[in-house]
């Protein structure tokens, strides 16, 4: 009991200190917080309103991953959380957390994991094996966790890139053969669509506002995304900016790729529903069945044999 008081006080005295020393440890010359500033709404809620519509594991993991417990990532690799901030930019998360804040979620539930299997083990008394597999397993799992939701959602980003891309690169064609230029194009399709492919084409807009050259902004895109098909469409427009060619030729051969590929993948999707529905099939299915159509003969067979 007090090894548990002990610990919740020195819990609540980082997040306390954390809380205080995190407003000074915001970066100051930061271009991306720049250009996520200029989504700032300044008609929307203060800001302790917005802290409030926040989820609470949010607020409660940020502040400990700001200075109290954030030392604990520098002791991993440095390559470890460069992939924690890819797959933060990949997923569209890279303004709403840190990788230190992922790398302290995971720490923090490896040790709540770890604590539950030993209480487990103690108050249980399993068998020897058992309880090493219940120390070693419930831990990992705990601190895979927080990886493991940030790559699903990265590959549900990256899947709803390459869903919406057909329609806007049609409407990117329209717009173009219309007579209005590439960046008006894609400030009409900022304006018609809402999805993460249209955010990430808003972001491309305005730092070509803010000066960055056309290439460059779309490169940008292109690091990311990561989607092959969008890295393609972003190759095919700078090679006609450097060769010269029609902006609106490239976006209408383009736009009619991803026609294409999108009935080969739906064609694809289609021939894999029935290996797929095999395994419900004969696990929920065939069972009933054979219940229902063996079972008045096996009791006939059974009264037989009295």
């Amino acid at each position: 009991m007090g090894a548990a008081i002990l610990f919740f006080a020195l819990g609540g005295i980082a997040l306390i200190y954390a809380g205080v020393t995190m407003r000074a440890t915001a970066p100051v010359d930061d271009p991306e917080a720049y250009l996520r500033s200029l989504d700032f709404d300044e008609q929307e809620a203060d800001e302790f309103q917005q802290l409030l519509q926040e989820p609470f594991l949010r607020r409660v993991l940020r502040p400990l991953g700001s200075r109290a417990l954030g030392s604990i990532a520098l002791l991993l690799p440095s390559n470890y959380r460069d992939q924690i901030r890819q797959k933060l930019v990949y997923a569209g998360l890279a303004g709403r957390y840190r990788p230190e804040e992922i790398i302290t979620a995971q720490v923090l539930l490896g040790v709540v994991a770890f604590t539950l299997a030993l209480t487990y083990s103690v108050l249980s008394h399993p068998s020897t094996g058992f309880a090493l597999i219940f120390l070693v397993g419930l831990p990992a799992v705990g601190a895979m966790y927080p990886n493991a939701r940030l790559s699903s959602a990265m590959k549900s980003r990256q899947e709803q890139l390459l869903r919406d891309l057909p329609d806007t690169l049609d409407l990117l064609a329209i717009s173009v053969e219309a007579g209005v230029g590439f960046e008006g194009a894609l400030g009409i399709v900022c304006e018609h669509f809402d999805s993460p492919l249209a955010d990430e084409f808003s972001r491309t807009l305005k730092e070509m506002e803010l000066g960055l050259p056309r290439r460059d902004a779309l490169q940008n895109l292109k690091r990311r995304t990561e989607v092959p098909e969008l890295s393609n469409f972003v190759l095919a427009l700078t090679q006609a900016d450097v060769l010269g060619m029609p902006i609106g030729r490239v976006l209408k051969t383009q736009a009619g790729e991803m026609r294409t590929k999108r009935r080969q993948w739906a064609r694809e999707k289609a021939a894999k529903l029935p290996v797929k529905i095999l395994f419900p099939l004969v696990l929920f299915i065939f069972p009933p069945v054979f219940v229902i159509v063996l079972g008045p003969a096996a009791a006939q067979i059974g009264k037989s044999f009295h």
